[in-house]
């Protein structure tokens, strides 16, 4: 989920409440706080941790809340999972160590350390090569379904789209979503779904009834809703689209910028071919 900040750049903790009460309201069977659509590299330790209690006390206990404690340095990996897990959240997402690149001798130390900090507390791996630089094969997820507290993985690199011995797969790209269920997947972490987790809801449930041709269709559907959400790097399509709507305030923390009037104009126009209510 994205991170509401106000107007000056401070964290926007009751706006961000608002947003994480709207996505459960409309289908989202969890939330991510703190990931890639939360500018989580913007965010001090200390705000992702009152996020995280915000958001696990706004949504209540049968909502699955997931925290982005992942980075490219072990120590602050491991030190952050534990506060997240103490803060109540239900597991952590761990990205591959960005910019460092370390071999898969030290991705496996890496996991282990973090699983090591917090015993039994579910990790969820991250592969998202075009952002860390680093991609985990398939073989090398499966070994790291050894380690027990990796549960999951947020699979963000298209090219190696399929199932995973012992982990749960989820989609990490919009477009991905129907893909991953097909194969047995068992969902996806998106951003399409801040505006139209109704229909996207609908999906899952429609290929967990065997509705499959139905799923297709409406999948269908909202190819232009995902394709916004690329018009320009993530976040700020979909922060845009937010705020446009009165679901967040637009402000973005640098390197992070507001959308141009042309960017802005192209989502908005994908949007309505996807029949996403207008602003």
């Amino acid at each position: 989920m994205a991170t509401a900040f106000r107007p000056d750049g401070e964290l926007d903790v009751q706006s961000t409440r608002k947003l994480a009460a709207y996505l459960v309201e409309n289908g989202s069977h969890g939330l991510v706080v703190a990931g890639s659509t939360g500018e989580s590299s913007t965010l001090e330790d200390d705000e992702k941790i009152e996020l995280t209690r915000a958001v696990v006390d706004e949504v209540g206990p049968d909502v699955t809340v997931i925290v982005g404690s992942g980075s490219n340095d072990t120590r602050h990996s491991v030190e952050l999972t534990k506060m997240a897990a103490e803060a109540g959240a239900d597991a952590a997402l761990i990205v591959t160590p960005y910019y460092v690149r370390p071999n898969r001798a030290g991705i496996m130390g890496h996991f282990e350390a973090i699983a090591g900090g917090s015993p039994g507390f579910p990790l969820v791996a991250y592969n998202i090569p075009s952002r860390t630089g680093i991609n985990m094969p398939p073989d090398f997820l499966a070994e790291l379904a050894g380690i027990d507290e990796v549960k999951a993985v947020k699979q963000a690199n298209d090219d190696d789209l399929g199932p995973i011995e012992g982990l749960d797969v989820l989609a990490g790209n919009d477009g991905t979503f129907l893909p991953t269920l097909k194969f047995g997947g068992a969902g996806g972490i998106l951003v399409a779904s801040h505006l139209d987790n109704g229909r996207m809801r609908t999906i899952w449930d429609l290929w967990q009834e065997g509705r499959h041709d139905e799923a297709e269709a409406l999948d269908n559907q909202l190819q232009p809703l995902y394709e916004a959400m690329g018009v320009v790097v993530n976040p700020i399509p979909v922060k845009a689209a937010l705020a446009a709507r009165g679901l967040l305030p637009p402000t973005m923390r640098l390197p992070l910028v507001e959308p141009t009037d042309q960017e802005r104009d192209a989502v908005e126009e994908l949007l309505a071919g996807a029949g996403v209510p207008a602003a």
